[in-house]
């Protein structure tokens, strides 16, 4: 069983492209083979800046040859049909067979496909991957047709065997196949011939090309990590960077280089920034001081001064781009230092957030009256909560945030520590955007916690007051992510937050224009208030509606009394969307997620996920399993005799009707589970309500082994069927258990 390598060696493929490509190229080129019949025993790829390569070791030497009988036309049928069987099949008019079958007789032909060498399948399927590779984008050269991501030099393709290496014969656009490649272009640029994979490997390694990118980057890691530790700093770490670099060179150098002087006193995430996007440089720290003070650089050539002149270009390209960061930061600094930080943010007032939801500065204002509202809940200090709230956004006109948008926040905690607001506003500033993904830190500061979920809450309520809500996989405004931000900030600090009060006071903000008229802008507020602190039907907001029903009323107010929940209860279901993936990815159930939503309260996150997670232990458990199936059994028996009777059996069983000990002893569990489980509910303790309610299950166990439900009796039957509608209440109190699947 013959190996494969393919090599396709071009100009420099941009490092973003490289591990993207060499997957395609391995699912393309190995799906082929295997529909076109041959087998193989595993594959592996590699990517360098100038070549993709393949390895699939033990590959068959042929398809095998395939027989197929197919069915054709009836016996009598028309000669034109008869016919274009024949062409389809690829056979002679005496070729077919006829049968007999429930329908009638039939034409029958035997299609024998013969099997093909490897090298003729490879070369088919090779070519076809080539020419319809799915690069990001492409380039034709030359006066071929070929698209290739840069000019396409050569392709090697050989067939080992212990007889020797064979040259598949290709050709894709006038480049034929070979055995040819090249090694480093600088250090080893001539060509040489391989004869199998292993060879392949360890001549490059020779010509000063290291193949396998990972190899690369924990070469580089490695040798940036010594001479870092040698001068008695540490590089900061930064895998996505590490992953590009890789891709950038095919014999890495790892040299380090000095920051001037003149920039030290930069904030560290300025200088690492810099570096990264502008030259692709590691930052390496001083873990005393916490400053940035020099760079490592990978050149991709080894020099005679030991990239002495490389470093010395680089650093003066270093300090031309540190010199803009360092002007705009000064800039920056002067105005905050003169104008506060109030004064930086003024300009995002002609800023357009979305043109159907004003500018940003407009935004900030609805954060910041919803962060007042908010840092009740939060335990925030709420003049610190809307202070931040305020300025949080500032650094987007910034020069430093404008030149680096990927430092907004960061900057902010930097400009409103200069301008001598708290440390805690300074804070919410940075961390307000936060979390931006499943991995990233939650706020736990009560300032940042507060904004961050105002931030966010007047996000999603925006976009639901407008009706731009994400589509299948299209969320453009990153709406999901905001969901799930809003899921963890009140998860990770068990927030006692009533979703839906908020949601309806803010989609009211959003609907609510007040023209600019300071008395019915305050108007609103208070009323908005009150609807978050009391629900939109509480009797604090009603009455408050009822004084303000005269005929000179604003026209907004009847727009509060006349709301319909529906956006909210809309919105309130796609965050409880995304809870269920966030769960799902902890083990829990969405059936058991559903089973609790269907409980009062699904507003407050943080008692749902208490009352899931409890009840997802409990179906853990024999007992919960076991009595999930008895609740079942009991309500599905009980759902049948109410449908045929025309009542509901839930007016409480009488204990003195009782004539079996099974019987008897179900009404003394079940007192004992009422009296634990209500108790257990009103503080919280669904773990304890969970258990109360699994202790059910031998009694209800026994009472369906040993009673007749549906007794001669119309009086034990009535009794028993309202003992049923016992268990049934009793079990609904924790969880709507007719959810639970299985």
């Amino acid at each position: 069983m013959p190996d494969l390598l393919i090599e396709l060696f071009s100009e420099e493929i941009p490092a973003r492209m490289q591990t993207r490509a060499a997957e395609d190229l391995k699912k393309r080129l190995t799906d082929g083979l295997v529909e076109a019949g041959l087998t193989y025993a595993g594959a592996a790829t590699f990517s360098t800046p100038r070549r993709l390569a393949l390895t699939i070791q033990g590959l068959t030497a042929h398809s095998p040859t395939l027989r197929e009988e197919r069915r054709g036309p009836k016996v009598g049928a028309p000669d034109k049909a008869i016919e274009g069987f024949l062409r389809g099949a690829g056979v002679a008019r005496d070729q077919l067979e006829e049968r007999e079958d429930k329908k009638g007789s039939f034409y029958y032909a035997t299609v024998v496909t013969p099997g093909r060498a490897a090298a003729e399948i490879v070369a088919e399927q090779l070519e076809t991957v080539i020419r319809t590779f799915p690069w990001p984008k492409s380039m034709r050269w030359g006066a071929g047709s070929l698209r290739w991501v840069r000019p396409l030099h050569r392709i090697l393709c050989i067939l080992t065997d212990e007889a020797g290496a064979e040259v598949v014969p290709l050709t894709v656009d006038g480049i034929a196949a070979g055995n040819v490649t090249e090694g480093h272009r600088f250090m080893a640029p001539g060509a040489f011939s391989v004869t199998s994979f292993d060879d392949y490997q360890a001549r490059l390694k020779r010509a000063h090309v290291i193949l396998s990118a990972e190899e690369r980057a924990e070469a580089i890691w490695h040798d940036a990590s010594n001479a870092a530790f040698a001068a008695g700093l540490k590089v900061v770490e930064d895998r996505s960077l590490l992953a590009e670099v890789a891709g950038l060179v095919e014999w890495p150098v790892v040299l380090m280089g000095q920051i001037g002087e003149d920039f030290l006193n930069l904030p560290p995430e300025v200088l690492q920034t810099s570096m990264k996007e502008h030259q692709k440089f590691f930052s390496v720290r001083n873990t005393a001081t916490g400053r940035i003070e020099r760079f490592i650089t990978v050149a991709n050539v080894e020099t005679a001064d030991h990239g002495a002149t490389i470093l010395a270009g680089n650093q003066k390209v270093l300090a031309a781009r540190l010199s803009d960061a360092k002007f705009f930061w000064e800039n920056d600094l002067r105005m905050v230092e003169r104008q506060g930080l109030q004064a930086m943010a003024a300009p995002l007032d002609k800023v357009t957030f979305h043109n159907k939801l004003g500018s940003q500065g407009a935004r900030i204002a609805r954060i910041a009256a919803l962060a007042r509202k908010l840092s009740a809940i939060t335990g925030a200090d709420t003049d610190q909560a809307v202070t931040a709230a305020q300025v949080a956004k500032a650094d987007l006109s910034s020069e430093m945030v404008y030149e680096f948008p990927e430092l907004q926040g960061i900057m902010g905690r930097y400009y409103a520590q200069k301008a001598g607001l708290p440390q805690a506003v300074a804070d919410a500033c940075r961390d307000h955007y936060s979390p931006l993904g499943p991995s990233d830190d939650v706020p736990t500061a009560p300032v940042s916690i507060t904004v961050a979920l105002a931030d966010k809450l007047d996000t999603l309520t925006g976009f639901w007051a407008i009706d731009e809500k994400p589509t299948g996989s299209k969320d453009p405004y990153a709406l999901r992510r905001a969901a799930l931000g809003v899921i963890r900030l009140v998860l990770t600090n068990d927030l006692r937050l009533p979703l839906d009060r908020f949601i309806d006071a803010q989609l009211l903000r959003h609907q609510i224009d007040t023209n600019g008229d300071a008395a019915q802008t305050a108007l609103r507020d208070d009323l908005l208030e009150k609807i978050a602190r009391h629900g939109i039907f509480g009797a604090a907001v009603r009455t408050a509606l009822d004084k303000l029903a005269t005929a000179d009323a604003p026209d907004w107010v009847a727009q509060i009394a006349n709301h319909q929940p529906d956006t909210s209860d809309d919105l309130l279901s796609f965050i409880h969307d995304r809870l269920k993936v966030y769960l799902r990815d902890q083990g829990i159930r969405h059936d058991v997620i559903d089973a609790c939503l269907a409980m009062p309260g699904k507003d407050n996150l943080t008692l749902l996920v208490k009352r899931a997670r409890a009840l997802s232990d409990m179906l853990a458990t024999e007992d919960g399993v076991n009595l999930i199936q008895g609740f079942k059994r009991a309500n599905n028996i009980l759902t049948q005799a109410e449908d045929k009777d025309g009542v509901e059996y839930s007016f409480g069983a009488d204990a003195k009707f009782a004539d079996a000990p099974e019987e008897t002893a179900l009404f003394a569990a079940l007192d004992v589970a009422q009296a634990a489980i209500a108790p257990a509910m009103a503080t919280e303790d669904f773990a304890g309500a969970m258990a109360a309610m699994a202790a059910l299950r031998p009694a209800v166990d026994a009472f369906f082994d040993a009673v007749q439900v549906n007794a001669d009796s119309d009086i034990l039957r009535r009794n028993r069927l309202n003992l049923l509608g016992d268990i049934r209440r009793t079990c609904l109190q924790v969880a709507d258990l007719s959810r639970i699947e299985g």
